[in-house]
């Protein structure tokens, strides 16, 4: 009996680290567009794919290599046999092989079209297609591949039918001569529900810059193996100066997302609606997590004083999604990456106008969790928590002034908005680590111990 290609997806797909089903059944699995890329052997097929789980359907994305030979090389993403037009050809994830993955790059310097698949280059570039690709592992619901050590391709899994906030908001950044951004090179889009989709994202690939996570771990470590009485900003590798650089470059971000894109006022009465949004979800939380009730009276407090502030507040385009894993340090300057907003959150609503100081409580937790996750099971811990303390209040408060020196705005209006937002982010956080991580717990629950 010949196994259709569907058939064979749908043994394979559930095995693959982007595929958000797992653990669930696949009711239904077709084959929604395809486009033959390349004919031949090799030969490469572009896929989306629906997959009906329950009452739950989910768009994926696919490149599947075709080979009546597979190379030992790729070996490790088979799909299986499959048996096209009497032909017997061995089915593959072709995002890992190299020849024909240049074939999107050379799409893209002309940017052609074909079969509802349509290839763009970014204005004002040129692609090199002599490039060829590695597949970059570290990625859970995505799948990039760096070029060289020119661009990075990020292909998105799983598809949403509209543009990309990604690539509207580098594109309109780009446009304006930001210097915080990874340069666009190209994208990838076919149309889906009536809209134009995006599928993929080409940029600059930072081959010589540092993640901010991966600093300001190797900041925290160092204090911690300083001795006691060492303060924090005489310890290796203190941090300090790059937050207050973070600061000034989120900033400058802000002001230029402010002049590329639409700008609004929240009016008081929608204030207050806001903070009975924030206060379901915190009730929610607690019975989720009993743990949080002792600590609820704090965001409660920051909640009451959010709707009681009886004034406007701007909103903007911002990142959405904003923390350390999230910025680069180049040798000039901070870039920012993934403009894509929260995941998981409908399109319209990570295109949304927000206030920018959501973006800076999520810098702000982020400085929390890096001074404190390296104390989860720690055998030290209760004796470097007050260590934690400093290198996190250090570090806030350098970026506070960095943001302020920027031109962002912070007064003593703004600074009740801030502290309820970064409150929400840790009552989202308790949640997610109870869920996931409960040895991490510790960390967004120090959130709620005093006010900042």
């Amino acid at each position: 009996m010949t196994t259709s290609l569907q058939e064979l997806l749908a043994g394979w797909i559930t095995g693959q680290r982007w595929f958000a089903g797992k653990g669930r059944a696949i009711d239904n699995l077709s084959i929604e567009h395809r486009t033959d890329v390349a004919t031949g052997d090799p030969g490469l097929l572009h896929l989306i794919l629906s997959v009906r789980q329950g009452e739950r359907a989910t768009r994926y994305q696919l490149l599947v290599g075709l080979r009546s030979s597979l190379p030992d090389r790729l070996k490790h993403v088979l799909i299986g046999p499959w048996d096209r037009d009497g032909r017997e050809f061995t089915a593959y994830d072709a995002a890992h092989d190299a020849e024909l993955t240049r074939i999107l790059l050379e799409a893209m310097e002309s940017s052609r079209c074909e079969e509802g698949l349509s290839f763009h280059r970014s204005p004002g570039v040129e692609i090199d297609t002599s490039l060829r690709s590695l597949v970059l592992t570290v990625e859970q619901s995505n799948t990039s591949l760096v070029y060289g050590d020119r661009y990075i391709l990020k292909l998105f899994r799983q598809i949403t039918s509209g543009v990309n906030p990604e690539l509207e908001v580098v594109s309109a950044l780009a446009a304006a001569g930001s210097t915080h951004i990874a340069r666009p090179y190209g994208w990838i889009e076919t149309e889906l529900d009536d809209r134009a989709t995006t599928l993929a994202i080409m940029q600059e690939f930072l081959a010589n810059a540092n993640e901010g996570w991966a600093m300001a771990l190797t900041s925290v470590r160092d204090l911690y193996g300083s001795a006691p009485d060492v303060p924090a900003e005489d310890a290796g590798g203190d941090f300090a100066a790059e937050a207050f650089r973070l600061g000034v470059a989120t900033a400058e971000v802000h002001r230029e997302l402010a002049t590329a894109f639409p700008t609004g006022v929240i009016e008081p009465p929608e204030v207050k609606r806001m903070a009975e949004r924030l206060r379901r979800r915190l009730d929610e939380a607690v019975a989720e997590v009993p743990r949080l009730a002792p600590h609820a009276s704090v965001a409660h407090a920051a909640y009451d004083r959010l709707a009681d502030l009886g004034r406007t507040i701007s909103v903007q385009r911002v990142h959405g999604d904003y923390h350390l894993g999230q910025v680069m340090r180049t040798p000039s300057d901070w870039v920012v990456l993934d403009f894509e907003g929260e995941p998981g959150q409908p399109l319209e609503e990570r295109r949304g106008l927000d206030s920018p100081l959501r973006d800076v409580a999520g810098m702000l937790r982020s400085f929390d969790y890096a001074a404190r996750h390296l104390l989860a099971g720690h055998p030290e811990a209760a004796t470097l928590t007050d260590r934690a303390d400093e290198w996190s209040a250090r570090n806030r408060a350098a970026f506070l002034d960095g943001y302020s020196e920027g031109g962002g705005r912070i007064n003593a209006d703004d600074a009740v908005l801030l502290r309820a937002l970064e409150l929400s982010k840790a009552v989202y956080e308790v949640v997610y680590e109870a869920r996931n991580r409960p040895t991490w717990l510790p960390i967004p629950l120090a959130a709620f111990r005093s006010p900042r």
